[in-house]
């Protein structure tokens, strides 16, 4: 990142810190950030499925695919690293994984369980994860 970069990432940060926008939606500052982490971990990811053994058998990289993902930071599209022969399985992201939340249906759960009504648990979950229905989730 240059020095210039930099300076811009700090001035937008701090004016949406500042007037209490999310720093992780869309459009925020921090998502360019969030979602090259991810790319780096999803290639870090592909890298030992891909040794020796299996580039001997003619499996490489075969680019990436888009997929679209929702997190309590917003929804942003990953590239996920795909093989010629289909082999690799995604551990930080599953196949069909649409949420990136640990245990959320548990937190739901333990919501309703204290009382909570099924519309505010609704209303929190449209808010932090941009999807309609719990149902989508679990």
């Amino acid at each position: 990142m240059t020095q210039e970069q930099q300076q811009y990432l700090e001035k937008k940060s701090l004016e949406q810190f500042m007037s209490g926008k999310s720093l992780f939606g869309k459009g925020g500052a921090f998502a360019p950030i969030l979602k090259s982490f991810w790319g780096k971990a999803l290639e870090a990811e592909i890298e030992p499925h891909l040794g020796d053994e299996e580039r001997s058998k003619g499996n490489k990289q075969n680019g990436k695919s888009k997929k679209q993902v929702k997190s309590n930071q917003g929804t942003f599209e990953l590239e996920v690293p795909t093989d010629r022969k289909s082999s690799f399985e995604l551990e930080l992201v599953k196949k069909r994984q649409v949420i990136l939340a640990d245990n959320l249906s548990d937190k739901i759960i333990g919501l309703y369980g204290l009382g909570i009504s099924f519309r505010d648990i609704s209303a929190h979950i449209k808010e932090m994860y941009d999807t309609d229905t719990i149902s989508d989730i679990i």
